[in-house]
């Protein structure tokens, strides 16, 4: 199922469509409903091209850091904090930073927690998560120099690019492409991960409670690509296309 966000009289509104053909209608809660173990059932008339928010509102961003495997990094999984306060919908422009060194873009899968989610193990991890999304981890490498936790390195307005919409139901091996400037830069998938996604799950619950809405951004599978002020990014994850002109 698709699950998503958008304005209704003002106020956002969940919306739902069982399928790519299906029209967008008014949904339940899908967090209630996803610990009950069942879909979001429909509670409105069917919506003709609704604008899609950003398709969650969550109050920890996690990002994980592939500290294994493609570097040969003696460390285990670790990750990072990004504030949701930098999340923005499909489409919405961003402006790149002046002051803060060359822009990278990258294209990941994110995972959307579902239910309340502590110290889960690897078994259990993914039973918590409601779905996936795409997202654009916008960066300034540069910074990284005098900035190790990624404060400065991941921020910004705009700096997460999330969305359009949550696909539920269980995560495979799900593809990851990405164009800059209508270029094709990014061919991968989440199997790329030298961390696997349950991995990831289980290593953020064991030190932080995640709630409904938290995301969950699993790193860039050699999904990284340098951009600059008036280039368009597209990034593909599975079905979704999340788009992000930059300027």
């Amino acid at each position: 199922m698709r699950i998503a966000r958008t304005l209704v009289d003002g106020v956002a509104t969940w919306i739902g469509a069982p399928g790519p053909d299906a029209p967008w209608r008014p949904i339940a809660d899908p967090y209630v409903a996803f610990g009950l173990g069942a879909d979001p059932a429909p509670v409105g008339d069917p919506l003709v091209d609704p604008v899609l928010l950003a398709p969650c509102a969550p109050l920890t961003i996690v990002g994980i850091a592939q500290n294994r495997g493609q570097n040969d990094h003696p460390l285990p999984v670790q990750a990072w904090l990004k504030s949701p306060r930098t999340v923005v919908a499909s489409g919405v422009p961003v402006d790149a930073r002046r002051d803060a060194g060359r822009l990278v873009v990258e294209a990941e899968l994110a995972l959307v927690v579902g239910r309340d989610l502590f110290q889960a193990s690897v078994d259990e991890a993914m039973a918590g998560i409601l779905g996936y999304t795409a997202v654009n981890d916008v960066s300034y490498p540069d910074r990284s120099l005098v900035d190790q936790r990624n404060f400065e390195a991941k921020g910004g307005v705009g700096a997460t690019p999330l969305g359009p919409w949550i696909e539920t139901g269980p995560v495979g091996d799900v593809p990851i492409r990405m164009t800059v400037g209508g270029a094709d830069v990014v061919d991968t998938t989440s199997d790329a991960l030298p961390v696997s996604l349950a991995e990831c799950v289980a290593y953020v619950s064991h030190w932080v409670p995640l709630g409904p809405g938290d995301v969950i951004m699993t790193g860039a599978p050699f999904s990284n690509a340098p951009a600059q002020p008036g280039d368009r990014v597209d990034v593909r994850v599975g079905d979704l296309l999340l788009t992000t002109p930059l300027r």
